[in-house]
């Protein structure tokens, strides 16, 4: 076994094609391809399953690359180790929340003392989150509820109550409470399935004996305001993400508190990289100022 062919055959998994993983790695397709051939011949196992328009990884394969993940995620930290201080200058961030507003705060802080670091932030539910984490495809997650299991490292940020909101001029709008039951008789609009929120609201609606209808579903916190803003229905989403926008307004519901905490985690196994402790260590400083 060659550290060459496991090269290879990684970046060919993770690019899910082999042209596309000898653009990655600066070498040709045909290279690349004998070098995962010769990896499979030697050991006498399938990694791959080819055909014309796309390449799988097999069982085998699959488990292969969890182990290579865990290989080149410890070169790179020893990379970082050995280049610490360029790590902070130029390094790049990749951060995927539920709700990036959490993050405002906390990235002006942390522009101020890297401002070298490329830091992007895309957006997704709690399962786009922790898949994004396992898959290595992001550094750090933000999301609804810190998940169970020893695989994260987690720094809780805030808790609190899921909110009903409907558009400013709605009949509604002057209701400052309302009971779930009165909330469950109108034209709901609900986050999609995987939401962290729609489950607890619905968690929540089954303890209490009420069915959840949802008249419009939409994926993303930003589709459900705008659709709400419109005057479609109600909508739901914890109190600190609920935020001032002047076309909409808050009504508690009044029932048993179903909190919302929101969490920056990272696997345990990615905590000590020079960017992903420096943006926790940012974040547990500012939480306690």
């Amino acid at each position: 076994m060659r550290y060459v062919q496991l090269r290879a055959f990684h970046q060919v998994a993770i690019s899910g094609g082999f042209s596309r993983a000898a653009e990655a790695l600066f070498l040709t397709q045909p290279a690349i391809s004998d070098q995962v051939r010769k990896l499979e011949e030697e050991y006498d196992v399938l990694l791959f399953n080819r055909n014309k328009k796309q390449v799988t990884l097999t069982s085998q394969g699959q488990r292969l690359l969890e182990i290579t993940h865990r290989m080149f995620e410890t070169e790179q930290q020893a990379l970082e180790l050995l280049t610490e201080s360029r790590a902070l200058r130029s390094g790049t961030l990749r951060i995927v929340a539920d709700a990036a507003h959490h993050l405002l705060h906390i990235l002006g802080v942390f522009r101020d003392r890297y401002p070298g670091v490329q830091v992007s932030v895309r957006s997704g539910n709690t399962e786009t989150v922790i898949s994004s984490l396992y898959s290595y495809e992001a550094d750090i997650g933000v999301l609804g509820e810190m998940p169970a299991g020893r695989d994260f490292e987690m720094l809780k940020l805030n808790s609190t109550p899921i909110i009903a909101f409907v558009s400013a001029d709605h009949p509604l709008a002057a209701r400052k409470s309302l009971t779930l039951k009165q909330l469950a008789q109108e034209p709901l609009v609900m986050r999609e399935r995987g939401s962290k929120t729609r489950k607890k609201l619905e968690d929540l609606a089954a303890a209490l004996n009420i069915e959840l209808k949802p008249a419009i579903e939409a994926e993303g916190r930003e589709a459900v305001r705008e659709i709400v803003a419109s005057g479609a229905g109600v909508g739901f989403v914890s109190a600190a993400e609920f935020g001032h926008d002047s076309r909409l307004a808050p009504i508690s519901i009044n029932a048993p508190e179903t909190l919302m905490d929101e969490a920056l985690i990272c696997l345990r196994e990615r905590s000590g990289g020079k960017l992903v402790r420096a943006f926790l260590d940012t974040a547990r400083s500012m939480s306690n100022d």
